[in-house]
Protein backbone atom coordinates (compact mmCIF):
# COMPACT_ATOMS: atom_id res chain seq x y z
CA UNK A 1 0.00 0.00 0.00
CA UNK A 2 2.96 2.41 1.03
CA UNK A 3 4.15 1.85 -2.62
CA UNK A 4 1.13 2.39 -4.59
CA UNK A 5 0.55 5.57 -2.42
CA UNK A 6 3.93 6.82 -3.45
CA UNK A 7 4.03 5.88 -7.22
CA UNK A 8 0.21 7.66 -7.38
CA UNK A 9 1.98 11.03 -5.73
CA UNK A 10 4.50 10.68 -8.11
CA UNK A 11 2.43 10.70 -11.06
CA UNK A 12 -0.14 12.74 -9.84
CA UNK A 13 2.20 15.88 -8.48
CA UNK A 14 4.20 15.41 -11.85
CA UNK A 15 0.96 16.02 -14.20
CA UNK A 16 0.37 19.19 -12.07
CA UNK A 17 3.84 20.29 -12.11
CA UNK A 18 3.47 19.88 -16.22
CA UNK A 19 0.59 21.87 -16.01
CA UNK A 20 2.41 24.66 -14.10
CA UNK A 21 5.03 24.59 -16.63
CA UNK A 22 2.52 24.96 -20.03
CA UNK A 23 0.88 27.80 -18.22
CA UNK A 24 4.62 29.43 -18.82
CA UNK A 25 5.32 28.39 -21.77
CA UNK A 26 8.24 26.31 -21.22
CA UNK A 27 9.49 23.89 -23.59
CA UNK A 28 10.43 20.51 -22.58
CA UNK A 29 13.11 20.60 -20.59
CA UNK A 30 11.24 23.37 -18.81
CA UNK A 31 8.12 20.87 -18.45
CA UNK A 32 10.63 17.84 -17.52
CA UNK A 33 11.87 20.10 -14.93
CA UNK A 34 9.15 21.23 -13.25
CA UNK A 35 7.40 18.00 -13.39
CA UNK A 36 10.63 16.72 -11.87
CA UNK A 37 10.99 19.36 -9.01
CA UNK A 38 7.45 18.88 -7.97
CA UNK A 39 7.20 15.52 -7.89
CA UNK A 40 10.51 14.86 -5.81
CA UNK A 41 11.22 18.10 -4.46
CA UNK A 42 9.56 17.52 -1.29
CA UNK A 43 10.08 14.47 -1.01
CA UNK A 44 14.18 14.41 -1.42
CA UNK A 45 13.72 17.41 1.31
CA UNK A 46 12.38 14.76 3.81
CA UNK A 47 14.92 12.42 2.73
CA UNK A 48 17.98 14.85 3.56
CA UNK A 49 15.65 16.10 6.98
CA UNK A 50 15.26 12.19 7.83
CA UNK A 51 18.94 11.30 6.52
CA UNK A 52 17.35 8.81 4.65
CA UNK A 53 19.75 7.50 1.70
CA UNK A 54 19.37 7.10 -1.16
CA UNK A 55 17.10 9.57 -1.81
CA UNK A 56 13.96 8.23 -2.48
CA UNK A 57 13.70 8.70 -6.71
CA UNK A 58 17.07 7.42 -6.85
CA UNK A 59 16.22 4.26 -4.90
CA UNK A 60 13.04 4.06 -7.05
CA UNK A 61 14.83 4.42 -10.51
CA UNK A 62 11.59 4.05 -12.28
CA UNK A 63 9.84 6.85 -10.96
CA UNK A 64 11.80 9.60 -12.88
CA UNK A 65 11.45 7.94 -16.21
CA UNK A 66 7.78 7.95 -15.72
CA UNK A 67 8.19 11.64 -15.25
CA UNK A 68 9.94 11.95 -18.22
CA UNK A 69 7.56 9.87 -20.59
CA UNK A 70 4.15 11.88 -18.87
CA UNK A 71 6.47 15.05 -19.63
CA UNK A 72 7.15 14.12 -22.95
CA UNK A 73 3.36 12.88 -23.55
CA UNK A 74 2.13 15.88 -22.19
CA UNK A 75 4.61 18.22 -24.43
CA UNK A 76 3.20 17.12 -28.06
CA UNK A 77 -0.69 17.25 -27.03
CA UNK A 78 -2.29 20.54 -27.64
CA UNK A 79 -2.43 22.86 -24.78
CA UNK A 80 -5.08 21.83 -22.50
CA UNK A 81 -8.52 24.04 -22.86
CA UNK A 82 -9.89 26.64 -20.27
CA UNK A 83 -12.69 23.69 -19.73
CA UNK A 84 -10.49 21.12 -18.49
CA UNK A 85 -7.39 23.70 -17.14
CA UNK A 86 -9.61 24.46 -14.25
CA UNK A 87 -10.01 20.79 -13.18
CA UNK A 88 -5.76 20.69 -12.57
CA UNK A 89 -6.47 21.80 -9.24
CA UNK A 90 -7.46 17.77 -8.49
CA UNK A 91 -3.97 16.17 -9.26
CA UNK A 92 -2.53 19.08 -7.23
CA UNK A 93 -5.15 18.23 -4.30
CA UNK A 94 -4.04 15.01 -4.71
CA UNK A 95 -0.69 15.13 -5.01
CA UNK A 96 -0.91 16.75 -1.94
CA UNK A 97 -2.57 14.24 -0.26
CA UNK A 98 -0.70 11.52 -1.31
CA UNK A 99 2.58 12.73 -0.62
CA UNK A 100 1.56 13.97 3.05
CA UNK A 101 0.87 10.93 3.81
CA UNK A 102 3.80 8.98 2.72
CA UNK A 103 6.08 11.78 4.07
CA UNK A 104 4.09 11.15 8.20
CA UNK A 105 4.72 7.01 7.34
CA UNK A 106 8.23 7.55 6.68
CA UNK A 107 9.00 9.92 9.22
CA UNK A 108 7.41 7.89 11.84
CA UNK A 109 9.10 4.74 10.69
CA UNK A 110 12.59 6.37 10.96
CA UNK A 111 11.46 7.23 14.99
CA UNK A 112 10.40 10.63 15.28
CA UNK A 113 7.89 12.04 17.37
CA UNK A 114 4.36 12.59 16.30
CA UNK A 115 4.46 16.04 15.78
CA UNK A 116 7.82 15.79 13.83
CA UNK A 117 5.98 13.13 12.37
CA UNK A 118 2.84 15.25 10.98
CA UNK A 119 5.51 18.52 10.25
CA UNK A 120 7.26 15.54 7.84
CA UNK A 121 4.02 14.80 6.11
CA UNK A 122 3.35 18.39 5.32
CA UNK A 123 6.65 19.53 4.30
CA UNK A 124 6.71 16.29 1.60
CA UNK A 125 3.27 17.58 0.30
CA UNK A 126 3.90 20.89 -0.20
CA UNK A 127 7.97 22.21 -0.78
CA UNK A 128 8.08 20.88 -4.35
CA UNK A 129 5.45 23.22 -5.17
CA UNK A 130 7.30 25.87 -3.49
CA UNK A 131 10.10 25.31 -5.14
CA UNK A 132 8.19 25.43 -8.28
CA UNK A 133 6.95 28.13 -7.84
CA UNK A 134 10.15 30.25 -6.66
CA UNK A 135 11.86 28.60 -9.75
CA UNK A 136 8.81 30.56 -12.02
CA UNK A 137 9.74 33.57 -10.59
CA UNK A 138 6.18 33.32 -8.28
CA UNK A 139 6.25 34.27 -3.98
CA UNK A 140 5.02 30.25 -2.93
CA UNK A 141 1.24 29.97 -2.19
CA UNK A 142 2.33 28.78 1.20
CA UNK A 143 3.64 32.16 2.58
CA UNK A 144 1.13 34.58 1.09
CA UNK A 145 -2.69 35.00 1.64
CA UNK A 146 -4.01 31.58 -0.63
CA UNK A 147 -5.93 29.37 0.05
CA UNK A 148 -5.12 26.99 2.83
CA UNK A 149 -1.89 24.42 1.83
CA UNK A 150 -0.09 23.56 4.36
CA UNK A 151 -2.64 23.38 6.85
CA UNK A 152 -4.74 21.10 5.14
CA UNK A 153 -1.68 18.51 4.77
CA UNK A 154 -0.71 19.15 8.05
CA UNK A 155 -4.36 18.65 9.54
CA UNK A 156 -4.65 14.86 7.28
CA UNK A 157 -1.25 14.24 8.53
CA UNK A 158 -2.14 14.10 12.22
CA UNK A 159 -4.84 12.30 11.28
CA UNK A 160 -2.56 9.65 9.72
CA UNK A 161 -0.56 9.79 12.84
CA UNK A 162 -3.68 9.30 15.24
CA UNK A 163 -5.33 6.28 13.51
CA UNK A 164 -1.85 4.38 13.42
CA UNK A 165 -2.04 4.31 17.03
CA UNK A 166 -5.27 2.39 16.92
CA UNK A 167 -4.81 -1.18 16.03
CA UNK A 168 -8.40 -1.27 14.12
CA UNK A 169 -7.94 1.96 11.95
CA UNK A 170 -4.44 1.26 10.80
CA UNK A 171 -5.75 -0.59 7.70
CA UNK A 172 -7.95 2.49 6.86
CA UNK A 173 -5.20 5.36 7.69
CA UNK A 174 -3.73 6.18 4.63
CA UNK A 175 -7.46 6.60 2.70
CA UNK A 176 -8.81 8.16 5.26
CA UNK A 177 -5.61 10.67 5.73
CA UNK A 178 -5.26 11.32 2.24
CA UNK A 179 -8.85 12.12 1.49
CA UNK A 180 -8.88 14.75 4.59
CA UNK A 181 -6.47 16.52 2.82
CA UNK A 182 -7.83 16.12 -0.53
CA UNK A 183 -11.35 17.48 0.88
CA UNK A 184 -9.72 19.91 2.68
CA UNK A 185 -8.22 21.36 0.14
CA UNK A 186 -10.54 21.45 -2.41
CA UNK A 187 -12.67 23.09 -0.28
CA UNK A 188 -10.56 25.52 0.95
CA UNK A 189 -9.32 26.81 -2.98
CA UNK A 190 -13.42 26.64 -3.81
CA UNK A 191 -14.76 29.15 -0.53
CA UNK A 192 -11.18 30.73 -0.40
CA UNK A 193 -10.45 29.72 3.22
CA UNK A 194 -7.32 31.52 4.06
CA UNK A 195 -5.61 31.90 7.27
CA UNK A 196 -5.56 35.08 8.74
CA UNK A 197 -3.11 37.81 8.03
CA UNK A 198 -0.14 39.36 10.74
CA UNK A 199 -0.30 43.10 10.74
CA UNK A 200 2.94 44.78 8.90
CA UNK A 201 4.90 46.81 11.20
CA UNK A 202 4.42 50.74 10.78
Amino acid sequence: MDQIIELLAVIASAIFGVSLARRHNMDFAGVFSMALIVAFGGGSLRDIFLDRHPLFWIEKHHYPVIVFFLALVTSVVPRFPKSIEKWLIIPDALGLGLFSVAGTDAALESGTSFFVAALMGAITGTFGGVMAEVICNQVPSLFRPAPMYATCAFTGSWFYVLLQQWEPARPIAGPVAIIVIVVFRLLALRFQWILPQTEADE
